[in-house]
């Protein structure tokens, strides 16, 4: 990536609101450069959205789960298509993929209001995908709870930033 691409992706990561005009001046070129660049990332999904990143617990919810699975079937494009299909009928989950080590094939995060909430989403989990899950584990982050570092993409930001020196 050229460097004004870089710079540009960085602060969006750190405030995405700001105009195209505003950018221009914080990186040193013209409002049309940022544009260009901008729609070129847009183009290329590299900027494959844009959204806000709220107060979780605010929004109530209390459990942060990253979940973890191994398998029993091969994942066929099949099996991929089915997933893909259960994913989204659950809103609460963030991320979703396959995954590796530990004897474990695929990841989840979700969010969840209570423990409630997440023991029935497990329950869910757990029977429409008998057939195919051998076991999963979960750790569950509170979100109302302290937070060294909270989630934010902003400090990508940085990183993108020092790896242009």
């Amino acid at each position: 990536m050229k460097k004004t691409e870089i710079r540009l992706l960085a602060e969006l990561l750190k405030n995405s609101k700001k105009s195209d005009r505003e950018l221009g001046k914080v990186l040193g070129v013209s409002q049309p450069t940022v544009s260009r660049t901008r729609a070129k990332l847009q183009r290329e999904k590299i900027i494959q959205e844009y959204s806000i990143l709220p107060d979780l617990a605010k929004l109530g919810f209390e459990l942060m789960a990253f979940t973890t699975i191994s398998f029993t079937v091969q994942r066929t494009e099949k099996f991929k298509e089915r997933a893909v299909a259960w994913m989204k009928k659950h809103p609460n989950i963030l991320l979703a993929s396959r995954a590796q080590g530990m004897g474990k094939g695929g990841i989840m995060i979700s969010l969840h209001q209570d423990f409630t909430d997440y023991e029935n989403f497990m329950v869910t989990l757990t029977s429409d995908w008998a057939d195919a899950i051998k076991g999963e584990e979960s750790i569950l982050v509170s979100m109302k709870g302290f937070q060294a570092k909270p989630f934010s993409f902003k400090y990508l930001s940085e990183m993108l930033n020092s790896s242009e020196r």
